[in-house]
Parts: structure tokens; C-alpha cells; sequence
């Protein structure tokens, strides 16, 4: 009852869970244009996902992983039965390939890819990380929306994601974790706790081997929150695939809306995050919003960005590099260190861009 009253108050008022404010870009995060001022990095078509095995780069696209050579080139090494949606890389340089169709296969850099087994069908993998050599977690973003139809989750509330740990060997498999607001990054501890990105509630947290929710361990990101990679430093780099604004903070708070929203519009003009803005004046932030006279305004507001965040061991923001409204290389959905280049996958932007990195900045 009184948690009722709460939430009818906040409503009213605007406040508590009904607040449409979003956390401002300051500190460590203060825009930049880093991303964009990197030099032309690989053209790929919406490349999502990115790893450092046995030395070498390797990213997903489509349906196909590639492995960067020496020139920086992407070469195809292994095509997959459907669309590749998530990547991991166990100690000993093997790598999941999770794709829809097709669920999981191991890839040997020296050998062919083989089918994980056992009887569960995968589907909407979202992020995935070893736990030792023969055991994989696996992020299941939403077990009622496809992987592609994302939005349409987040429009939904959806809360339906869900962690398992996978013995690649044999199949078995284990939920440890349900009720997850699209889980869609994943990295194991030094101490064998696992830390999730979840995107719909903006947050990060910390869960034991087993699957108990220990805390939060970020809250309150100013976007959506993606994959997660470690870094040299000890620490981490986390993906923020897109932005947050007081509109689309606004319309998560009108289900009436929403449903008539996704009923009559194209899912393009949804007002909703995107992995890519700017393409046309149907959109529902676009034109007299963004520009005057043909000039991008200062602080524009966006539907698409582009954002990574170098994180401490224990999680504090260190520096980020960011793709602003005006940008292209927005949609950064993986992050990953390899010797003094920090790798990134731009979904929205089709590129897989390469930056040097310095001590003291990248």
C-alpha cells in the first residue's frame, strides 16, 4: 500500500522513479570529440562485437567474424548460420561464437568452429565471457523480443533477461540469473564475481559465481550501457551504445503512448534510443531541434551517440572518448585493448575504429 502511495506521488510530482532528469556529461565524461578526430578506421557492416585472442583483433559483422592483419585489414575467417550477436575468448584463445540462428560454436584459430551441444535452444545472446577454460556465461538480453527488435523491448519494460553458465563440453547449462532489464555486458572478476551491464535500467552490477545479486556497482549512466572489456591498468572499459534524453526518459513513463506509438509509426521514427540519427526529417528529433540556418546547435539534443569510458578497478570513471551529435561513429557497442590501441566497434557508424593510447590520455 504504501509503496503504491509512493509511486503515485512520484508521478504526480515528478519525482523519485517518474523523474525525467537525466545525469549530466561531466568529469571524466565531459564531451570530446576523440572518437571522431581517430583516423579512418575498417568499413564494416554494422560490426557489433570485438576481442583480443592469441594477440590478434577479431570482430563480428553480420554473419562473419574477421581478424585484423598486420596492414589492419579485416579478413573473414569464419561464417556463421546466421547473424553473429555476441563473441568471448576463453584463456587459452578459443573463441564463442554465439549467432541467431545457429546458437553457440567454439572457434580454434587453428582449426575449424564446433557446435556447443545439449538441448537448450539460444537465442537473443547479448554478451558472453569465459569463467575458465570449459565454462561459459552467456547473457540472454530478453527472452520475449528478438535480438534485432530491441527497441521494442525497451518500449515494453521488459525485464525478461536472464544469465547462464554453459559447460562447453557437454552442453549443460544453468540459469543463475533471471528477471534482468536486457543484460548486455558481461565481465568475470579477479575474485570470480561477475559484473553485468544492464541497459533499461542504466546501471552496472555485481553478481556472485552463483548468480546472487551482491549491489550495484554504477547506477544512473548517462546512456545505455553495453559491453564491458578489462584493460591493461587493471581496470576496465565500458560501451555506451546510446545516449540518454529527457524525451525519450519522458515517453518510458506513458505506456498509453508507447503502445499507440509502436502500433502506427515505423520503428525507425520511434522516439526511442538509436544506434544512428540524422538521416532523415521524419525523425522525432531532427530539423529546427538540432540546426539553425544549417548549423548543428551547441548541445544538441540526440537519439545516437557515441561513447566508451575508461573504468577504474573499482569502477570510477577515468576518461571516456565521445562521438557528439554531430559526429558519425555513434553506436559504440564494444571496446577493447590490444597492446597501446584501444579497438571499437561503431554499429551506427560502420567502422571499426582504432586509437592509440597515450599515459595520460587517448
Amino acid at each position: 500500500m504504501i509503496g503504491a502511495l509512493r509511486s503515485w506521488t512520484d508521478r504526480f510530482l515528478g519525482r523519485g522513479a517518474a523523474a525525467v532528469t537525466v545525469p549530466p556529461l561531466d568529469g571524466a565524461l565531459k564531451p570530446n570529440s576523440k572518437l571522431d578526430e581517430a583516423p579512418h578506421g575498417i568499413d564494416a557492416d554494422e560490426p557489433d562485437d570485438i576481442l583480443v585472442a592469441n594477440g590478434a583483433t577479431y570482430y563480428s559483422a553480420g554473419n562473419q567474424l574477421f581478424q585484423v592483419d598486420g596492414n589492419g585489414v579485416g579478413i573473414p575467417v569464419f561464417q556463421a548460420p546466421g547473424v553473429i550477436t555476441a563473441l568471448a575468448v576463453s584463456p587459452e584463445g578459443r573463441i564463442a561464437i554465439a549467432s541467431e540462428p545457429g546458437g553457440i560454436r567454439l572457434f580454434d584459430c587453428n582449426s575449424s568452429a564446433a557446435g556447443v551441444g545439449g538441448k537448450q535452444t539460444w537465442s537473443c545472446i547479448t554478451a558472453m565471457a569465459f569463467a575458465g577454460e570449459n565454462t561459459l556465461l552467456a547473457c540472454i538480453g530478453s527472452n520475449q523480443t528478438p535480438i534485432a527488435e530491441w527497441q521494442r523491448d525497451l518500449l515494453n519494460g521488459g525485464n525478461s533477461g536472464a544469465v547462464w553458465t554453459i559447460d562447453v563440453n557437454t552442453g549443460a547449462a544453468d540459469r543463475i540469473a533471471s528477471g534482468l532489464a536486457y543484460p548486455n555486458g558481461i565481465v568475470v572478476e579477479a575474485d570470480g564475481n561477475i559484473v553485468i551491464s544492464e541497459s533499461w535500467r542504466k546501471h552496472l552490477i555485481r553478481l556472485t559465481s552463483a548468480g546472487k545479486l551482491v549491489g550495484q556497482v554504477m547506477e544512473d549512466l548517462p546512456g545505455y550501457p553495453a559491453r564491458i572489456s578489462r584493460n591493461s591498468r587493471g581496470g576496465y572499459w565500458l560501451s555506451l551504445f546510446a545516449p540518454r534524453n529527457q524525451l525519450i526518459e519522458f515517453v518510458l513513463r506513458e505506456p498509453e503512448y508507447r503502445k499507440a506509438m509502436m502500433a502506427e509509426v515505423a520503428p525507425e521514427f520511434w522516439i526511442a534510443p538509436a544506434l544512428r540519427s540524422g538521416a532523415s526529417f521524419n525523425e522525432p528529433m531532427q530539423g529546427g531541434a538540432l540546426k539553425q540556418m544549417g548549423i548543428l546547435k551547441p548541445w544538441a539534443p540526440t537519439r545516437s551517440y557515441g561513447l566508451a569510458v575508461e573504468l577504474t578497478a573499482d569502477f570510477e570513471p577515468v576518461r571516456s572518448l565521445h562521438s557528439r551529435a554531430g559526429g558519425k561513429r555513434h553506436g559504440i557497442t564494444a571496446t577493447v585493448e590490444n597492446g597501446n590501441r584501444l579497438w571499437l566497434a561503431s554499429k551506427g557508424g560502420n567502422e571499426v575504429v582504432a586509437i592509440e593510447l597515450m599515459r595520460q590520455g587517448a
